[in-house]
């Protein structure tokens, strides 16, 4: 789940960089502006979003457990 929440981050990223870059949008390039792929991978994008956050406090959480059980 780590792995497919990272690529779908990656690929967020990478349509924003060519839209901050080129005003160039590559999701709507191929499946079309309201397009229900185009929506279904926006949510997928979002959703991989959400977990990145998770798995951050999680390897916070791990690490500052692990400072503490050693002091």
């Amino acid at each position: 789940m780590n792995i497919v929440a990272l690529i779908l981050m990656i690929v967020g990223a990478l349509n924003w960089l060519l839209v901050g870059l080129f005003n160039f949008n590559l999701v709507t390039w191929i499946f079309g502006a309201g397009s229900v792929i185009s929506i279904i991978l926006y949510i997928l994008v979002g959703l991989g979003g959400i977990w990145g956050i998770i798995m951050l406090f999680q390897h916070n959480v791990r690490k500052t457990t692990f400072m503490h059980d050693d002091a």
